[in-house]
């Protein structure tokens, strides 16, 4: 393959915008779960993501439904419900459900694809999230999550203990304090996975995941689903990049694996992830991702 210089100009560019958008995104997020939790206290988040009968499952599906939030920007509010304690199995809902099931993408489908095929994805992806949720809990995979992760950074400065009279405490400062502590902790994480996403973004040509996945090969929605792991797509690019892709002959199944594939796990988020979970869990959270991909496409071929 050629190096073009277009090809570095969309590297470069990809990394430049994605590296402020997401560093925006991740301190907005992270400092509004902040502002959440100081009006909200941890018991009330637990009660209404409780396990308890199934329904803190739905509820944290319905709750990722409604929050338009891609895979990598979910992390920071998965921070906040593991700080106020709420239960693994929802926080595992949520986390599966919230970039596949935000408003963007299931507009951008009806649009795109049609009523039934949105209705399709929605039952799938809502589905899937809720069964894993609930088995990963089952499975104790609990205690795969880091023990930091539980536990709100300290913020930086001085406080109260800073020699003599204790000096009042700004609480909007101090919730900025804690988001930015978190946000160095992150800040390696989500570069390198921003040059890697960037990377494939500017080198990989289109034609290439459609030569790969077109309807002649058999193999064409697992690999969809796994391309769409590495290539980090926004949720108003991937609808219409996945149109593109079935207009150069990529089959319908492949189109519906990579778009939850893309748009349910990337490179970046899943680096992220390593800041709060050990590597069993990350293992197991992309086996559902790609489960959730290989069997949605197999199932819309038979299907549709």
């Amino acid at each position: 393959m050629t190096i073009t210089y277009d090809m570095v100009q969309q590297s470069l560019g990809m990394f430049a915008f994605l590296a402020v958008e997401l560093t925006l995104l991740f301190l907005l997020i992270s400092y509004l779960v902040g502002v959440l939790q100081e009006y909200i206290p941890p018991a009330k988040i637990q009660s209404i993501l409780s396990a308890k009968k199934g329904k803190g499952y739905v509820v944290a599906a319905l709750l990722g439904a409604i929050t338009p939030f891609c895979s990598c920007s979910t992390i920071p509010f998965l921070k906040g419900l593991l700080r106020a304690k709420a239960g693994f199995g929802t926080m595992m809902v949520f986390l599966f459900a919230s970039p596949l099931l935000n408003p963007i993408i299931i507009g951008l489908f009806a649009v795109t694809f049609g009523l039934s095929v949105t209705v399709f994805y929605f039952v799938i992806a809502m589905g899937v999230s809720v069964i894993a949720g609930y088995t990963l809990e089952k499975l104790g995979f609990e205690r795969y999550i880091k023990a930091e992760a539980y536990s709100a950074p300290a913020a930086s400065g001085c406080g109260s203990s800073c020699g003599g009279a204790s000096a009042p405490v700004n609480k909007w400062k101090a919730i900025w304090d804690v988001t930015w502590v978190d946000f160095n902790k992150v800040l390696p994480y989500l570069l390198g996975g921003i040059a890697l996403g960037s990377l494939i973004y500017g080198f990989m040509p289109t034609e290439l995941v459609s030569s790969m996945a077109n309807e002649d090969n058999p193999l064409a929605v697992p690999i969809a689903a796994i391309i769409g792991i590495p290539l980090y797509i926004r949720a108003e690019a991937v609808i219409p990049l996945s149109a593109a892709l079935a207009a150069k002959g990529m089959s319908l199944g492949a189109v519906m694996a990579l778009i939850i594939g893309s748009a349910g796990a990337s490179l970046t988020e899943v680096i992220l992830l390593k800041s709060i979970f050990k590597n069993p869990m990350i293992a197991a959270f992309l086996v559902v991702i790609i489960g959730m991909a290989i069997a949605a496409g197999y199932l819309y071929g038979f299907i549709f």
